[in-house]
């Protein structure tokens, strides 16, 4: 199996904002001769970065315009001189971003030389393993491949490569291998006989490697920082999720925590906790495990203690009110006193015994030792995993858990005979295992394909082992750096590497894996979907290292990932990462929620300075500044709306109506309103901002009703909706450039390039900390602004493919732009000499713009011989939180209704007590309309009895506001599609439209 990988717009804007500061740099590829040391017959030529040739005031202004369009605070003058910043959260793609950058950087400019340093041997094997499986992909896109190596002081050859080859090249290199007192490590700098009397480091300092640091808080301390200068950098780029902050320089790109899990680009956190109550040891061991909802009466999942010929033993038991554990315990005295189930709260998730003892989900009652822990989180792991599994082995995703351990000697230990022996680890994984897989119950589950899957699978197979190997091939714990607690064993690391394909093969048995803590470093395995850390008490691993092994998005058996373009609105559904941790669920998450805002640099409140300055662009390109008078408006109507309290802080008002789709903002930026949630958004609040779900917080899962399935109106429903169409889009390509023509004259408004150069003077006198951190230190002196039309500073050597350009932003052909280019006024189009790259990004999106407009005007859909089948309502399990997000309901598809905000809670009450309608149903994602701007996904699907009112079937969209301003134009041109779809499929008989209330409903039912 062969991972696949695809363009994503944030890799390319992170690898723009770093290429962008140099542009006017002229592209060369530049020659010099090599020191041929002791050698003078040898006249080897080599390939060198040529150095910068922009002036710092312009680079500066170049940072600063990158900083302002990304959202970041600008930089006052270039920190630590060509240092930049690129922050990345852990499992976006962090290593495949800054492979495309040097890709970048060569095409623009021919800058060839690249030094990628690393703090640990884990990662160093990661990053050469990603150099290994992208070189074909990026090879596709740039018609080239990279020449790169691991660094090692024995093959010095591989440097003289480095620096007389003319292609890409890149040294891997790990930091101990240079700043370390040890002997290879001094190697780098000592004239050696074997390689003609050099030293390896003048060698690639000669050719102004740019050095790219992969985790800079891991790699710089004091000695390493001043070692890396001797690598003579061009300039230097920084990537991590969790850079120091005194150590953040000329940050130009972030993608944080908080925006990878709203863009959907990592898994969801999913966490199960354990917690053990007040109950004193002599009372009953009883561990809840769940709470049963169903049509019937709630029923609680429990575990207590049996007393069987062979001594006390747990057991699993699903219980009904009145269960009296004494009498199925074998009669165990602890259990004599009252432990008969009194009562099952299914909404609040606890049981209650006649002894007034009261129990909630995932706690513990009664003494419990340390093994009780361990054994619970493993079956808790199994249990997530099987359940996971069912749903995704359909879709073909493989579900790996991965366990971490201290000790190897709790998996594996050796007999005198050196013969291999379960671990207790492994032991309680197959005992649990066995029984969890054989209580399995087929029959209520309609997945015979996985049930024969498991079937085949032997408890002893499915689980494996990565740990560092002796001499003897024995599982050892092997070297651990006391500082680091990570490993630099390379065997075991390259075990894992090279068995990472393999294990998201479905030939493949194992899918639990065991693995020493300190190794984790080395686990990035997309298809990790639990993680379980047996660990002892007092280990000090982060919780944020525990999550980040598992954030990457899934693959499929083909390789392919599992992202918004493939899921749509279900990458969080199936990419959900569960955490078994050995502590309770609220503490798990308040320790998590803190470390990740321990590294998050956002606003903690809403204030006006928020929104002072920022910039807005419209979709033509033009841009809105907002000003200090604007930003007090949006600001008061916050206020005025209840949603932000006195300190700042974000209502449950301002989620409810976001949630909604409903959120006011000030008249003056009404048309702006998405892009003000956005500003908004930026702020970092503990409790929304990067949700941690309780897993167990899900107490309904949703349940087809077979009857309401064969009732004839849902079948006729169904047949009137379920077919597929494809769309065409004819026009008249002479309209679409004379409209493209007529815009630009109009709309396309370009800023002259002028760099502005300030000069000023610390202050005599430093008055306090505060008027450091405030920027009062300094006073400006003097002021200068150059017109690049006037004084030409930007270098003119570099050419512009603009037709190649626009015709790669828009799909149109080259004749067609062209066309539109020769047909604009001569002054617009001499814009483009001013400022080529704002020119070419304003007119690509206002032809882009016309061209949308001109395509819901004539597009047409046609139905296929596809159908969906009933399948869709079973693919992905459903679940909710009763009263919070789920409810019970009477006429739904399922038995229950799980919904996204009050808007839809209330809409399904209306259904469910219209006797008017016969059933409805929410759709799932799954069932989607494709459309020219992406995957559209309509909201319910309403049956009513024939002859009650006029139109029987309708399909509808519920929006918080029916404002188009307030409709994002991708949705709202997927609304447009979705009647022209549902217009053609069913002859005009099934009705679809958008309304924010069933009222609304209702009157374009009798209209």
């Amino acid at each position: 199996m062969k991972l696949q990988f695809k363009h994503q717009k944030f890799q390319q804007d992170a690898a723009n904002a770093v290429c962008d500061i140099f542009a006017g740099q002229p592209y060369s590829l530049f020659q010099y001769r090599v020191d041929s040391g002791d050698s003078p017959t040898l006249d080897d030529m080599g390939w060198k970065n040529r150095k910068i040739e922009l002036d710092d005031d312009i680079i500066l202004a170049k940072v600063q315009e990158i900083q302002k369009k990304n959202l970041i605070m600008p930089s006052q003058k270039l920190e630590e001189h060509y240092n930049f910043t690129i922050e990345m959260e852990t499992g976006v793609g962090k290593t495949y971003t800054y492979i495309k950058t040097i890709l970048e950087l060569n095409k623009r400019y021919g800058w060839s030389k690249y030094i990628v340093v690393v703090p640990s041997i884990a990662i160093r094997e990661g990053v050469y393993k990603t150099f290994q499986i992208t070189q074909d992909h990026f090879a596709e896109e740039y018609g080239k491949k990279i020449q790169f190596f691991i660094y090692n002081s024995g093959q010095l050859a591989m440097i003289d490569h480095f620096a007389t080859d003319s292609s890409i090249n890149v040294m891997i290199i790990n930091s101990q291998a240079f700043n370390t007192r040890g002997k290879d490590a001094r190697r780098i700098y000592m004239e050696l006989d074997e390689f003609r009397s050099r030293r390896p480091i003048d060698v690639i300092a000669e050719t102004n490697p740019i050095v790219i640091i992969d985790e800079p808080q891991s790699v710089e301390g004091k000695q390493t920082k001043k070692q890396l200068t001797e690598f003579n950098p061009l300039f230097t780029l920084r990537y991590s999720a969790t850079h120091k902050k005194d150590s953040i320089y000329n940050m130009v790109y972030k993608l944080d925590a908080i925006d990878a899990y709203n863009k959907r680009l990592v898994k969801k956190i999913s966490v199960i906790g354990i917690t053990q109550s007040n109950a004193t040891a002599t009372e009953g061991y009883v561990y809840l495990d769940r709470i049963n909802l169903s049509k019937a009466a709630p029923t609680a999942t429990i575990e207590f203690d049996v007393k069987n010929k062979n001594g006390i033993v747990h057991k699993t038991a699903t219980v009904n009110e009145g269960y009296s554990l004494y009498e199925n315990s074998g009669s165990l005295d602890e259990y004599k006193d009252g432990y008969i189930v009194k009562e099952i709260n299914g909404k609040d998730g606890y049981i209650e015994f006649l002894n007034g003892n009261r129990i909630y989900v995932d706690t513990v009652i009664g003494e419990m030792n340390e093994e009780q822990i361990r054994r619970i989180q493993i079956r808790e792991t199994i249990k997530t995993h099987i359940e996971k599994e069912r749903l995704l082995f359909r879709k073909g995703i493989k579900v790996l858990s991965l366990f971490f351990i201290d000790e190897v000697a709790h998996y594996k230990w050796y007999d005198d005979a050196g013969q291999a022996q379960n671990g207790i680890f492994a032991k309680t994984f197959e005992e649990e295992y066995s029984d969890i897989v054989n209580n399995l119950q087929p029959e209520l589950y309609d997945d015979e394909a996985y049930f024969n899957y498991l079937k085949n699978i032997d408890a002893k197979n499915t689980h494996a082992g990565y740990f560092s190997i002796d001499k003897k091939g024995h599982m050892t714990d092997g070297k651990i750096s006391k500082k680091e607690k990570i490993s630099d064993d390379e065997s075991a690391y390259d075990l894992i590497m090279k068995d990472k394909e393999r294990l998201l093969s479905f030939e493949e048995p194992v899918r639990f894996i065991f693995s020493h803590s300190a190794l984790r470093e080395g686990w990035d395995n997309p298809n990790v979907f639990q993680i379980c850390t047996l660990k002892q008490s007092n280990s000090d691993i982060r919780k944020r290292q525990e999550v980040g092994r598992g954030l990457r998005l899934c693959v499929n058996k083909n390789g392919e990932r599992m992202d918004e373009n493939v899921l749509d609105k279900d990458v969080h559904n199936v990419n959900v990462l569960t955490i078994i941790a050995s502590e309770s669920y609220d503490s798990f998450a308040r320790g998590l929620q803190t470390e990740i805002a321990e590294n998050i640099d956002r606003p903690k409140a809403v204030t006006e300075k928020l929104f002072e300055g920022r910039i807005i662009e419209r979709i033509n390109g033009n841009k809105f500044v907002i000003d200090e008078d604007t930003a007090h408006s949006i600001y008061f109507d916050l206020i005025a709306n209840k949603y932000i309290d006195k300190k700042g802080l974000l209502t449950d008002k301002y989620y409810e109506d976001l949630n909604n789709n409903a959120v006011k903002v000030a008249e003056e930026v009404q048309e702006y309103t998405s892009e003000i949630i956005d500003i908004i958004s930026s702020v970092y609040d503990e409790k929304c901002s990067l949700p941690i779900e309780n897993a167990k917080d899900y107490n309904v899962e949703l349940k087809l009703d077979g009857n309401k399935i064969d009732m004839p109106e849902f079948k006729a429903l169904w047949s009137k909706i379920n077919t597929k169409t494809v769309y065409e889009v004819h026009f008249d390509t002479n309209e679409l450039i004379r409209k493209a023509v007529s815009a630009l004259n109009v709309d396309l408004k370009v800023a002259d390039i002028f760099f502005k150069v300030e000069k000023g003077s610390q202050t005599e006198k430093i008055e306090s900390k505060e008027a450091l951190l405030e920027g009062k230190t300094f006073v400006k002196e003097d002021t200068k602004s150059y017109d690049s039309k006037k004084q030409p500073i930007v270098n003119s050597t570099v050419k512009y493919d603009l037709v190649g350009k626009l015709v790669e932003e828009t799909g149109l052909t080259r004749k067609d732009i062209i066309a539109i280019l020769i047909g604009i006024e001569k002054n617009v189009f001499n814009m483009f000499k001013n400022n080529p790259e704002e020119f070419i990004i304003k007119a690509a999106k206002i032809i882009n713009d016309k061209k949308a407009a001109t395509v819901i005007k004539h597009i047409t859909y046609e139905p296929t011989k596809q159908h969906y089948d009933i399948d869709v309502f079973t693919d992905n399990a459903i679940k909710g939180k009763l009263d919070v997000t789920a409810m019970k309901a009477y006429k739904h598809l399922y038995d229950y209704i799980v919904y996204d905000s009050n808007i839809e809670r209330e809409f399904a009450q209306d259904l469910d007590t219209d006797k008017n309608v016969a059933v409805y149903v929410k759709l799932p994602n799954s069932f989607f309309i494709s459309t020219p701007v992406g995957k559209y996904n309509p909201d319910w699907a309403i049956a009513f009895y024939e002859g009650t009112v006029k139109h029987i079937y309708f399909v509808a969209e519920t929006k918080g506001s029916m404002s188009s301003l307030q409709l994002r134009l991708i949705e709202d041109t997927k609304i447009k599609c979705a009647k022209k779809h549902f217009a053609t499929i069913s002859n005009d008989e099934v009705i679809y439209d958008v309304v924010d209330s069933y009222d609304k409903l209702l009157e374009k039912l009798r209209s």
